[in-house]
């Protein structure tokens, strides 16, 4: 028997959390040394993609006679549902169709990046053609989709269930956001499903709800189809019993898009393959998509499997580039490895805060907030969003050990007029990064003639600084001493300090310069 009115789905559509952690194999028995159990960390998830608690589903209105025409139609594989008597199948037609179309329209957006791909592939495995819509009804296609339970990606997989079927998941790489990989896991676990129960209807409540969870409740029950469970189980949570009735009405809009006045997807339309490379442990991602002038929203959505802003340690990793930008790419990836020096720390917005009183809290442009946050500058703050700070953790490497490491690797010196500030907005980086990776203060003053290591050495905008550096190095002033001359007076008209004219001259802190003297001044 159909199920009669359940409560419904999420205001925008989104997806429940799949494979209900209760049916999952034992945490030690699955779940990698430090794998999380969510989607990523906390400062790295917006909470856009977050997919939100599950709401009333209002009644459908009436359903024109086109309308019910489709609705009537059958699908690629026997469900056993006769969706004219199914009031959900028809409230989530009518919900996707008119309720909620804005967000249906999204969705086909970003599903045409993805579905011919997955197409291609589900019919090359021989699974049924409309499985191809499920993440419809899981994540709206979204790869950075994460539910409150923990399931995350296009196809909503819990960590465990993801690393049973080849995933990676920890803290440095997620590949349940891969839509690639994650849609080879998902075509081995549905048909892993569909051996176990030898029904698309159960096996896509397993889907939702667990093998674990379906498995005890047709044993308790005597059932043996989907809706007979439905009606005789008092086990099964609301969701699970909405599921396949959603899934259906889903379908039912995806193969009917131009009847239904959406855009229609091309199925045979593929975007560019982007170029797998190579890249060495610790790389500095962030670095690495400034250097082939991508900005890392960009770059994080061909490459969303990753955590954080640096490749992982201890290990190789591929990335995407664009294939226009392979040779920039190839250029970067040939230089010796520069770890990122940034350390963050995570902020809870509040009501009442705002971009400016955040940067001044923390002593950090509103730019480089939104920069390292992946916002636009007109995005608003959401109370209870996470923020990454940069520059406020926890030191992991002693201020003797940065400064040794950059008095290896200065590559910029220090002109008159520069600030920490200016030069890094000038490299495209940030003063905390640029501080931290010389194990100076915020509030250092720079000495004219300093060396500063900048990260991203050898890019070309730090050659030509560094040219152009070396080249005022060499616009030397051998200042002869004057009757009555001071190094506080020299300094003052040369604009520098008096304790750069004693590092220049080799000088003790309490030395006297005597008349006739020649001083070396760097100009």
């Amino acid at each position: 028997m159909p199920v009669k009115k359940a409560q419904g789905p999420f205001p925008d559509g989104s997806g429940m959390a799949s494979q209900n952690a209760e049916n999952m194999p034992p945490r030690d028995a699955a779940v990698k040394e430090g794998a999380p159990e969510a989607c990523g960390p906390v400062d790295d998830v917006d909470p856009l993609d977050v997919l939100p608690e599950g709401e009333e589903l209002p009644d459908a209105e009436s359903l024109s006679a086109e309308e019910q025409k489709i609705l009537d139609t059958q699908i690629s594989f026997h469900i056993g549902l006769d969706t004219e008597e199914n009031e959900d199948v028809q409230r989530y037609f009518h919900y996707y169709t008119h309720v909620q179309r804005g967000t249906m329209t999204g969705w086909l957006k970003r599903a045409q990046l993805y579905l011919p791909h997955i197409r291609e592939r589900f019919l090359a495995e021989g699974l049924p053609e409309d499985l191809i819509y499920l993440p419809f009804a899981e994540s709206g296609f979204n790869p950075f989709a994460q539910s409150h339970a923990g399931a995350c990606g296009v196809w909503q997989f819990m960590p465990r269930t993801a690393i049973n079927y080849g995933l990676t998941v920890d803290k440095w790489v997620d590949e349940r956001r891969d839509p690639y990989k994650s849609t080879e896991a998902a075509i081995a676990y549905l048909k892993k499903l569909y051996g176990d129960f030898g029904d698309w209807s159960l096996a896509l409540a397993a889907y939702n709800a667990g093998e674990g969870a379906i498995g005890r409740a047709l044993k308790k029950t005597g059932t043996e189809d989907f809706f007979s469970l439905c009606e005789a189980s008092e086990d099964l949570k609301k969701e699970t019993k909405l599921y396949v009735p959603k899934f259906l009405a889903l379908v039912k809009v995806a193969r009917n898009l131009e009847k239904l006045g959406f855009e229609p997807l091309n199925m045979d339309k593929r975007s560019a393959a982007p170029v797998m490379l190579k890249v060495k442990p610790e790389t500095d991602l962030l670095a690495l998509s400034q250097s082939v002038g991508m900005d890392w929203k960009s770059f994080r959505e061909l490459n969303p499997s990753f955590r954080k802003q640096e490749a992982p340690p201890g290990r190789s990793v591929k990335v995407a580039v664009p294939g226009h930008l392979v040779a920039k790419a190839q250029d970067f990836l040939k230089r010796p490895v520069t770890p990122r020096q940034t350390r963050y720390a995570s902020y809870r917005v509040k009501p009442g805060d705002t971009w400016w009183g955040i940067s001044q809290k923390y002593n950090v442009s509103v730019a480089v907030l939104q920069q390292v946050n992946d916002v636009s500058r007109t995005k608003a703050l959401k109370v209870g969003q996470a923020l990454r700070i940069p520059g406020q953790g926890p030191a992991s490497d002693s201020v003797a050990d940065a400064r040794k490491w950059a008095s290896k690797r200065a590559n910029y010196l220090v002109r008159e007029g520069d600030t920490l500030w200016s030069i890094a907005k000038q490299f495209k980086t940030d003063p905390a990064s640029l501080s931290q990776a010389n194990g100076i203060q915020r509030s250092s003053v720079l000495r004219v003639g300093q060396k500063l290591y900048v990260p991203d050495a050898g890019s070309a905008d730090v050659k030509v600084a560094k040219a152009s550096a070396d080249a005022v190095r060499t616009k030397l002033v051998n200042y002869k001493v004057q009757p009555g001359d001071s190094l506080w007076g020299i300094a003052k008209r040369f604009g520098v300090t008096p304790s750069d004219l004693l590092a220049w001259n080799n000088l003790a802190k309490n030395g006297h310069i005597r008349p006739g003297d020649r001083l070396k001044v760097y100009r």
